[in-house]
């Protein structure tokens, strides 16, 4: 994995008071020592993983084999054989590096995150879930005896002492787990008469996704595998229980119940009456 950063365009050459004035040096820095940005290529952080590219006016940061600990704030630097000719580009360019946990985590595993920062005097950590700032640990270690689907997001560790904070880039925790308990939902919400159209659908939270098969009654045979079973003009013959079930490699999960009540369409007649009035005209 590698990381391109964003150049900074400077121009290289020019003159002051007559005075040829050339760029000598070029560096990209993320600290200073003793008020001197310590040259990436320099850093014993950054060995051998740094390469600058120079093209007309243009300078490009790479690193290689990126790291978790490349989280920061990167600079570029020129300077010239002009007594005041020392330039940094402000404010530089931002790079977090996130982290996805290696394996599988399974619901219901144990998990610990691990905090360390090499700091004298030795630092204070804090665990944090994401954007929130109610710490969730004052330890080096975040511990899920038993990790939950509700678990997963994204965490950070600060480390503090007496001369400074330092934070984390993001830990990406990703739980796998069974299907929940399967809904199934009827469309459209109202009663159904025959010749309608309907459509049931089966929803269940998983990870990795899950599977679903729709069944009726007692029988065995699969009526469809999507999580979708429908009916584009529904007899009363398809009156009957139906439920569905959701699977993933890590379980099943069988839905409650779902009873279809088909009502036959009421044809109206219209009946025509004669009525013959007989008068007697013989009184």
């Amino acid at each position: 994995m590698c990381s391109v950063l964003q150049w900074y365009r400077v121009r290289m050459a020019g003159e002051i008071n007559n005075e040829t004035i050339e760029v000598q040096k070029r560096l990209w820095f993320t600290k200073l020592q003793q008020d001197v940005p310590v040259d990436l290529k320099t850093d014993p952080n950054y060995d051998a993983r740094v390469e600058y590219y120079f093209f007309r006016n243009n300078s490009t940061l790479r690193i290689t084999d990126l790291r978790e600990s490349d989280s920061a704030q990167y600079k570029f630097r020129f300077e010239t054989n002009y007594r005041s000719g020392r330039y940094t580009g402000s404010p530089g360019v931002t790079l977090l590096v996130t982290v996805t946990l290696s394996g599988e985590i399974v619901e219901g595993s144990s998990v610990t995150l691990t905090c360390s920062s090499d700091a004298k005097p030795a630092a204070n950590y804090t665990w944090y879930k994401e954007d929130d700032q109610k710490p969730l640990s004052k330890d080096s270690q975040l511990i899920f005896s038993s990790i939950q689907s509700s678990d997963a997001g994204e965490y950070y560790c600060t480390a503090v002492n007496d001369l400074g904070t330092k934070r984390t880039g993001h830990n990406i925790i990703i739980v796998n787990y069974a299907p929940k308990l399967p809904s199934v939902s009827v469309s459209p919400f109202a009663e159904i008469v025959e010749g309608s159209s309907v459509t049931l659908t089966c929803s269940s939270d998983a990870n990795p996704a899950a599977n679903y098969t729709w069944y009726k009654n007692n029988d065995r045979k699969p009526l469809s595998e999507s999580f979708q079973l429908g009916f584009s003009s529904i007899q009363s013959s398809d009156s009957g229980v139906y439920y569905c079930k959701a699977r993933n490699k890590l379980g099943m999960k069988t839905s409650r119940n779902k009873l279809l009540d088909v009502k036959c369409k009421m044809i109206s007649r219209r009946l025509s009456y004669i009525y013959i009035l007989c008068i007697d005209l013989s009184g």
